[in-house]
């Protein structure tokens, strides 16, 4: 089926490219190559026009599943970097050229409650994109160490959102670990430590408890351990030989910080230790950079953006996204605006996935 206006592009053509580029991380200049091995004739400017046209139909989806987790009482959110598009830089050099050089942009994934995954995309790694994407959130925000969300969540609270921060152990623990070489005894018993709190994580999750137990049993057992961790990074913090470069030092100051946000998980049920999920889900992206290693644009990293946001949230959700991709570029002409929340992976695995819609090709095949 033609879904695009003024192409004979199958819906499977668009579709595939759209998954091996975005899951199995295959450039389109790649899979031109391999067309054209096969004896199919297209030219790759044909491609781009096909995948960047098949994902503006898509970009209503996207943005309709991050309102729904910026709608959410949690969030996780990180931000990894992503080369796209160009800027002139004049280096020194006998011939004083001027070189194109890639600019250092970043996605931030958002992860929500609902096992969804938006991918927005911002040509900085600054605040003021972070304080876009949460504008209206209120809830409790999970990150790692990085200073900007403290800074996001004081801003919106100043303006009357309710936004609770909390940090996360598996960064906090990855500075006691690049202490081992240098201070063993007191790494390996702050590590020691940290990991009876993944003990606890364990239990939770093996015995399924639900919110109110969840909370109850992190204050009694979780809570006792933290209490205890933070006295002794406090003794340790008065140590007169202890360097501020020294990895200890540093691995205590950061725990030392981010106190009370290490504490918003044991009477949030629903947030998480860590951040290791949403550090999961944006794989894709360090994944993508081995092998593409940049986007030509700053459009091009966008609607990368907006792919990667369906395709990991199917991952998350146990959808095959080729035949996601079928059925949804073909439904949204004909779904209604208002309900584009219905096409988003969670919420079309439970209304469409038993009676997908099919490509042509796939038709041919069953008969």
């Amino acid at each position: 089926m033609n879904v695009l206006e003024g192409t004979y592009a199958d819906v499977s053509l668009i579709a595939g490219l759209m998954v091996d580029k975005a899951v199995y991380h295959l450039p389109l200049h790649r899979q031109h190559q391999r067309m054209l091995q096969s004896g199919v004739t297209l030219s790759r400017a044909t491609l781009i026009n096909y995948v960047s046209q098949g994902i503006d139909l898509l970009t209503p989806i996207a943005k309709a599943m991050l309102i729904n987790i910026i709608g959410g009482s949690h969030i996780s959110m990180d931000e990894t970097p992503m080369k796209a598009g160009r800027q002139s830089s004049t280096r020194r050099s006998s011939s004083r050229k001027t070189h194109n050089v890639m600019k250092q942009t970043y996605f931030w994934p958002m992860y929500g409650e609902q096992d969804e995954v938006a991918f927005t995309w911002s040509s900085s790694r600054g605040k003021q994109h972070a304080l876009a994407q949460l504008a209206g959130f209120n809830g409790t925000l999970l990150s790692d160490g990085y200073a900007v969300y403290s800074q996001v969540i004081d801003t919106l609270n100043s303006q009357g959102q309710h936004i609770t921060h909390a940090a996360c152990w598996a960064h906090t623990r990855r500075y006691f670990e690049k202490a081992l070489d240098y201070y063993p005894e007191e790494a390996e018993y702050a590590l020691a430590e940290i990991q009876k709190l993944y003990k606890v994580e364990a239990h939770i999750r093996q015995h399924s408890l639900n919110a109110e137990d969840t909370v109850h049993y992190r204050l009694k057992h979780s809570e006792p351990i933290i209490t205890a961790l933070f006295s002794w990074i406090y003794e340790q913090r008065q140590r007169p030989e202890l360097l501020p470069k020294d990895p200890l030092s540093k691995a205590l100051t950061y725990a030392y910080e981010r106190h009370h946000e290490l504490k918003t998980y044991l009477t949030h049920a629903q947030v998480s230790i860590d951040t290791n999920h949403v550090e999961r889900a944006l794989r894709v992206i360090p994944m993508g950079r081995k092998n593409h290693l940049f986007c030509w644009s700053e459009l091009g990293a966008k609607q990368l953006g907006v792919l990667h946001s369906l395709t990991v949230t199917c991952k998350l959700h146990d959808i095959n996204p080729y035949y996601y991709l079928v059925d949804v570029l073909q439904r949204i002409s004909q779904h209604p605006a208002k309900d584009v929340i219905d096409l988003t992976p969670r919420r079309w695995k439970a209304l469409f996935a038993d009676n997908r819609l099919r490509s042509d090709v796939e038709k041919v095949k069953v008969l």
